[in-house]
């Protein structure tokens, strides 16, 4: 399946990982997520293809041990991940006004960097080999957090705050919006993804992982783990 994938990425220092951190701060209750670049951290967003099929999203993303119930899902097998995302084609945060302009709907508000809680897995249809699980909205059993957009796979807009800054992208995330888990693994990765909404490519993920830009450990072996402060 052909990607619109900007070459241009994948020599851009924006997306080479230079290190990745997670800080728990004690006093206030939060995590603090950062990932570092050699370039400036968000300066590089995807350009828009006027649809949501084939729609881009460039990603960073933190692989956790995290387990899915943590973040408000039933328990189920893959990588909690949690993903900062820019995607000018559409708004996956129908909750959350990111430019303020009074429209929490509004397609360009995709672009503006936010973040995501996903569950990836393992998918060989993809160059990438990782996908978003899917999952069957119908199923009433089926626990998904009060923040969940209600697309069919792993995905919730939890409306966590984003910050770049230099070098430095951010996300503040609450400890109680993570089950009051303080101590887990992690990793770090620049990603592109893509929509498939099976308009034209009826067995291809919703969201597939296309290309990898960086990864922090160079392995994904998710080495690294949080400090205290």
């Amino acid at each position: 399946m052909k990607t619109n994938e900007d070459p241009g990425f994948r020599s851009s220092d924006d997306l080479k990982i230079t290190s990745v951190k997670v800080t728990y701060d004690s006093d206030l209750e939060h995590h603090i997520f950062d990932i570092r670049v050699k370039g400036k951290a968000g300066e590089s967003t995807p350009k828009a293809v006027g649809s949501v099929d084939g729609a881009p999203v460039l990603g960073y993303v933190f692989p956790t041990s995290l387990k899915s119930s943590d973040i408000g899902f039933s328990q189920v097998e893959g990588i909690v991940a949690m993903a900062l995302t820019s995607h000018p084609d559409f708004d996956d945060t129908p909750l959350w006004d990111e430019d303020m302009d009074g429209d929490p709907t509004n397609t360009a508000e995709g672009v503006i960097w936010h973040p995501h809680w996903v569950v990836l897995v393992q998918d060989e249809r993809v160059p990438g080999g990782l996908s978003v699980k899917s999952l069957d909205v119908d199923n009433k059993d089926l626990k998904r957090p009060t923040t969940f957009p209600g697309m069919p796979i792993y995905l919730d807009s939890p409306g966590f705050n984003v910050v770049t800054k230099g070098n430095s992208i951010k996300v503040v995330i609450p400890t109680f919006r993570m089950k009051n888990v303080t101590e887990f693994s992690f990793d770090g990765v620049a990603a592109y993804m893509q929509v498939n909404t099976g308009w034209k490519e009826k067995n291809m993920p919703m969201l597939g992982v296309y290309a990898v830009y960086s990864v922090a450990s160079g392995d994904l072996s998710l080495p690294y783990k949080v400090e205290k402060k």
